[in-house]
């Protein structure tokens, strides 16, 4: 249901702006949508995994009309979501284990199917998600998830990446960025904070089981990830979303510039935002603004160490050099964009 609202604003792509056509507005515009993460919860300000898992789970709801069930590795998500005996969920939602989401959403899809086929339906009408931080992801849930990936389990796998065990004192994760300073990574030494060299790239890795669909996403474009949530769900199969989630505590950012980290994550080439089925990378999207590194870099604390006294200008420029990478390797840069 739509109803014409004046507005004195225009030509802005603001979330809920109804100045748009129907088909053009969020999830979040509609006065029909699903509140599947309701308020209440207990999220930090500017905590870009509770808006990542808002739109996420609800363009799923929107996808499926309403026939969803959720697993949920422990993490962030779950502790500020459901601090017992309170929920701010509205959808059937099961809490497991840290590193068995995926494994716990297999099962789901399975006992849905073996109902179905009870009932003479050749697929259930009820679809399955299951989500988990980069912690639960990377790697406690490592082996669970390609288990998954090589069955080919009916299930759309979301990993809100914060890139770092943040819900128990901001520890490294195989996911945490080279450089970065963690409560196991100390800005100490020759080579302070998180080494280079090691960490795991997931969504490359969800591309070698090709598997039906891959992506990844950023809150920086919440109509892209909707889009892309929308677009899994019409896959049968394993599908896999990763979705860049700024932590303003553990970047040691301020909770305002969420949206913004996650924008200069993509217009650096830090984080690649594209497509994939079957293998084979079908979409990305393209940067029109290039900016460099130290752009996303220095509002971090977490990467303060490498712009003090004498700082750190060689490994800054690692870090640029594998931003660069990313960029020719996905084909990221927009023939137009501006230096």
């Amino acid at each position: 249901m739509t109803q014409p609202v004046k507005f004195y604003q225009t030509g802005t792509f603001t979330v809920g702006n109804r100045l748009l056509s129907p088909d053009e507005r969020t999830v979040q515009a509609s006065i029909n949508r699903n509140n599947s993460l309701n308020s209440g919860h207990r999220a930090c300000q500017g905590c870009g995994e509770a808006l990542g898992a808002r739109y996420a789970v609800d363009a799923a709801m929107r996808a499926t009309g309403g026939q969803l069930m959720a697993a949920n590795a422990t993490g962030c998500l779950e502790v500020f979501s459901t601090p017992y005996p309170e929920t701010s969920w509205q959808l059937p939602w099961l809490h497991s284990l840290f590193g068995n989401a995926a494994a716990v959403g297999t099962g789901i899809a399975a006992a849905l199917q073996v109902k179905a086929e009870k009932a003479g339906k050749a697929r259930s009408d009820v679809r399955v998600i299951a989500q988990g931080g980069d912690g639960g992801t990377t790697d406690i849930g490592f082996g669970c998830l390609s288990g998954m990936f090589e069955r080919n389990d009916d299930v759309l796998y979301i990993c809100y990446d914060n890139e770092g065990y943040m819900n128990t004192g901001v520890q490294r994760s195989s996911a945490t960025p080279p450089a970065a300073r963690t409560a196991t990574t100390q800005a100490l030494g020759d080579a302070p904070g998180a080494p280079f060299g090691q960490g795991k790239n997931l969504p490359l890795i969800a591309m070698a089981h090709e598997i039906p669909y891959v992506a990844t996403a950023t809150v920086a474009d919440l109509r892209d990830l909707e889009a892309k949530v929308e677009k899994a769900m019409t896959f049968h199969g394993a599908r896999y979303l990763h979705v860049f989630v700024p932590c303003p505590l553990g970047w040691g950012s301020a909770a305002c510039d969420t949206i913004k980290l996650a924008r200069l994550a993509r217009e650096t080439g830090i984080f690649p935002v594209f497509e994939a089925e079957n293998g084979a990378v079908t979409e990305v999207t393209k940067i029109r603004h290039r900016v460099p590194v130290e752009a996303y870099l220095r509002p971090q604390k977490r990467f303060a160490h490498l712009f003090g006294d004498p700082g750190h200008p060689e490994t800054v420029a690692r870090i640029q050099a594998a931003a660069d990478r990313n960029i020719e390797r996905f084909g990221l840069l927009d023939e137009k964009a501006r230096p």
